[in-house]
């Protein structure tokens, strides 16, 4: 059992400058260890956790020592407990945390525990950030619009959570309506350093969004972990994590004119894939940091996933506390950061002499050298500079079907579509843009960007160029400081000119809520088989995402979304080829409507303001009329209504019991799905629309919902039986026992019949057969998604079999009882001559005594084939998770036995 903390002889007291203590914290530097000195910032994080935390039963003293020793045993795969200070939700991952806590307390409940006993032992902040579908955008009255069409489809969802913020202690719940989630937690949540009852330590968070990162930025170690792990760590359990590598990052020297952070973060993000630092952490240092503003550092920060770390680090810095005063923090409480971080020698002085830190490797990035570019069409790491993008495009067009292929035959590629739209003739070509999106918190985040866009709009509307009416333009700010800077500084009227209406304050066209295209244009495209395009300045563009329409999909920064809608298309070299006509029906070039880095800085320089940040957030706590008028039921034990459509009770702890059912294997299981490379979490759980035809759609309209009623999937997380259905719904999956058919279909090996995927599993379920899945690298990308795990789990899959899995989902997967193998090096389902039409058996120990992380297990099938895998199972504690069904069902146990 736990006892008292043994490091209790390092607590000391934080005095202030003018008398009186800030309060107590534990002290690094009186360990008097001259290795901690040598620690990345990002591991000082962990090891003052586990200082603090220590009780010989959670958190031990060897736990404390494998951290401290970091450069020897993070090589090793050692594992540590980690307790976050607080967790982060969003609203479409926290109705589901929320369902599975009030499930939950039901469980606890029949099994003669106490129900109450289930509330979070950390801050929660769960943030609404209602992802708005982009019915209105060009509009003044957009935001009003969308956000009354958003209360009237999520007003069941909205209420659940009110209820949530009332039955649960230690949540606090910012209503719709304020912001992006990750840009209020940057702007407002983020405490950078804690006073709890006069216990000082840093911020830490773990989010239910791969994005959490981007407080890595603020000095905030956080990072997104899926719903699951997130629920755990609520509920006081240790996050069970391998020690990381981190990579050292310098910057040097500064950024040329008219190159911006995004373009600094695609190229950040392309290097970094290529170094390789997945499950790794990134730590940027170097005289390069006093040239990034704290913007720069969330955008970079923001694409972790799309780097695959697990975080990009910014450490604490006079830029960060500059930062703290802009947006509205008190001098106290930045006197206190500043003062409990360099106590603890977590604090960067760059007028000092700095430490070589020791990294597990390098890398090195001359700012001078980043020039403008965008990703696409496929995959977010996929740069291509600027002045390559219609050599690029062209090969595009040309190429395979594959991330860089579309496989246009040469006499189709000048094809062009004719068509009417509201009465005027017009024609469409590969490459035209349909979709320009300034969205996402990759870069809503950032000033310099966002009146970067601000101020092409305006040179442009000056010299009379305007973007086509067809193209859907959008404005999604991460929170109303936006508006009131673009507001502020007189800008926003061309944006608005151009179509880049504020359509509302949430995650839009970067998660496949663009709404719909007019008609007339989508029926342009599907006739005309035409390689349509969407530029977003977001940091998601996989296949199926953003639209179903367009397949080509590019990253790009504010400005350039502008630029690209103004053009019209991505074939386009801006250097030569004129953007467009102006007024007096002269050429008008790129050249003459970019902006310089000074002309942005003055105009951040005016109209970014603190007392902006303040009023913004100081309107959240009083919520919004339509928020405060949502009637809740009181009670801390909900009130499932078993006809809502939105909010269900889920079956994970149906017939539990309070003994764990244990280790166990797969006996004959027939290949559900068989995949390659590259599947991603978008692909296993869409989150986009629902669409007419699919087994989601089915039972929606079986319980009279309309069609233009069915909302996304994304918003109806809450409900098992929907996202049941939706599991591997994505319109553009490739499932290697289709032969080359794309579509959410599967073959039922017995009979040979062609089904949905959902009709496939519940076949197989009836007719009591487990299921697995095989699969190729990188299995699970992309964003944190539990439902990912979920899903399969209430399918029946009982394993994935992959060459590699992304960070979280393996960690997802684990926590649903789904076993993860991965192939031996050099094999995969094609080498071992898999087809997926065997029968399945993976055998594993029958007791947790037997069984160790990552050790091999035999995999043998019907026809013969008998193959070794590696068990990632990562640590001691997932085989626990594992050995109690889930992760869930072990809290529920724990919870109950700590009362004898």
């Amino acid at each position: 059992m736990a006892s008292e903390n043994p490091f209790k002889s390092i607590l000391k007291t934080l005095e202030k400058p003018d008398g009186g203590e800030f309060g107590k914290y534990y002290s690094l530097p009186a360990l008097n260890d001259p290795r901690i000195d040598k620690l990345p910032y990002s591991i000082k994080i962990l090891l003052e956790s586990a200082i603090r935390n220590c009780d010989e039963f959670q958190v031990k003293s060897k736990d404390v020592e494998k951290i401290i020793d970091w450069e020897n045993t993070s090589p090793k795969q050692v594992e540590i407990p980690f307790k976050p200070a607080r967790v982060l939700l969003q609203d479409f991952t926290g109705v589901p945390a929320v369902v599975d806590l009030a499930c939950m307390r039901d469980a606890m409940n029949k099994l003669g525990g106490d129900s109450n006993k289930i509330n979070p032992l950390v801050p929660v902040d769960l943030v609404i950030d209602h992802s708005v579908q982009v019915d209105v955008a060009r509009s003044e009255n957009a935001v009003q619009a969308n956000m009354e069409f958003e209360f009237r489809r999520n007003k069941e969802r909205f209420g659940f959570l009110k209820w949530g913020s009332n039955a649960f202690h230690n949540m606090l719940v910012v209503p719709p309506g304020s912001g992006i989630v990750h840009q209020v937690n940057l702007e407002y949540l983020g405490r950078v350093v804690f006073n709890t009852n006069g216990m000082l330590y840093p911020d830490s968070v773990v989010g239910t969004d791969s994005h959490t990162t981007m407080i890595d930025g603020l000095g905030v170690a956080g990072w997104g972990v899926g719903g699951i792990e997130a629920e755990a760590a609520m509920l006081g359990q240790p996050m069970s994590m391998v020690l990381p590598g981190v990579v050292g990052f310098k910057l040097l020297g500064k950024l040329r004119d008219g190159v911006t952070a995004t373009d600094l973060v695609l190229t950040a993000t392309q290097m970094l894939r290529k170094h390789g630092v997945v499950g790794k952490f990134v730590e940027f240092y170097g005289e390069g940091m006093s040239e990034l503003s704290l913007a720069d550092r969330a955008t970079i920060a923001n694409m972790s996933p799309e780097y695959g770390a697990t975080m990009g680090f910014f450490p604490v810095d006079h830029v960060t506390l500059q930062y703290l005063k802009l947006t509205g923090r008190t001098d106290d409480t930045i006197a206190m950061i500043e003062s409990y971080l360099r106590a603890n020698k977590m604090f960067v002085d760059y007028t000092e002499p700095q430490v070589e830190r020791a990294y597990s490797s390098y890398l090195e990035l001359q700012l001078e050298d980043v020039e403008p570019c965008v990703s696409g069409p496929k995959r977010p790491h996929d740069r291509v500079p600027l002045k390559e993008m219609k050599v690029d495009w062209h090969a595009c067009l040309d190429n395979k079907v594959g991330f860089k292929g579309f496989a246009v035959p040469k006499e189709s590629q000048n094809k062009v579509a004719e068509f009417t739209f509201h009465g005027t003739p017009v024609q469409l070509r590969h490459g035209d843009v349909v979709i320009a999106a300034i969205t996402s918190c990759t870069n809503t985040s950032n000033p310099s960007v966002m009146l970067g866009a601000a101020l092409v709009a305006k040179k442009a509307c000056e010299l009379g160029l305007e973007v086509k009416p067809w193209i859907k333009t959008s404005l999604a700010p991460g929170s109303g400081v936006v508006t009131k800077y673009l507001q502020t500084s007189g800008l926003q009227k061309y944006l608005n000119h151009l179509g880049f209406n504020i359509v509302g304050y949430g995650c839009t066209t970067c998660i496949g809520n663009s709404g719909d295209l007019d008609e007339a244009v989508a029926s342009a495209i599907t006739e005309n088989d035409i390689v349509a395009a969407a530029v977003l300045s977001g940091n998601r563009n996989f296949e199926g995402r953003v639209h179903p329409l367009t397949r080509a999909n590019y990253l790009a920064s504010p400005p350039l979304v502008v630029a690209y809608a103004l053009a019209g298309t991505v074939d386009i070299d801006f250097e030569t080829e004129p953007i467009g006509l102006g007024k007096d029906g002269k050429k008008i070039f790129f050249r003459d409507i970019w902006p310089s880095n000074e002309e942005v800085a003055n105009v951040v320089q005016s109209s970014v303001l603190p007392d902006m940040f303040r009023a913004t957030y100081e309107a959240i706590t009083k919520g919004n009329p339509m928020w405060n008028q949502l009637s809740v039921p009181s009670g801390t034990l909900y009130a499932w209504d078993p006809t809502s459509t939105y909010i269900h009770d889920p079956p994970y702890f149906k017939d539990m019991s309070m003994s764990p059912p244990g280790l166990h294997g797969v006996k004959n299981a027939y290949c559900l799905l068989n995949f390659g490379d590259s599947i991603t979490t978008d692909h296993i759980s869409p989150a986009g629309s629902i669409h007419k035809d699919s087994p989601a759609a089915r039972y929606l309209l079986e319980r009279g919902v309309e069609r233009r009623d069915f909302n996304s999937y994304g918003s109806r997380r809450g409900n098992d039986e929907v996202m049941a259905r939706g599991t591997f719904a994505n319109i553009r999956i490739v499932n290697k026992l289709l032969q080359g058919e794309v579509g959410p279909k599967t073959i039922h090996i017995p009979t040979g019949e062609k089904l949905s995927v959902f009709d496939a599993a519940m076949k197989y379920k009836s007719e009591g057969h487990d299921t697995i899945i095989l699969a190729g690298a990188e299995y699970g990308s992309g964003s944190s998604r539990d439902w990912a795990a979920k899903g399969p789990m209430l399918l029946g899959v009982k394993a994935v079999i992959a060459k590699s899995f992304e960070r979280i989902h393996r960690s997802n997967l684990v926590g649903m009882g789904i076993i993860p193998l991965c192939f031996k090096a050099g094999e995969d389902a094609e080498t071992l001559g898999l087809t997926g039409h065997e029968l399945y058996n993976i055998e594993l120990p029958s007791s947790v005594n037997e069984i160790r992380p990552g050790q091999d297990i035999t995999v043998v099938t019907n026809k013969g084939k008998t193959f070794t895998c590696t068990l990632r199972f990562d640590t001691e504690v997932e085989l626990a998770y594992f050995d109690h069904g889930g992760i869930l069902q072990y809290v529920i146990r724990n919870l109950i036995n700590a009362k004898h």
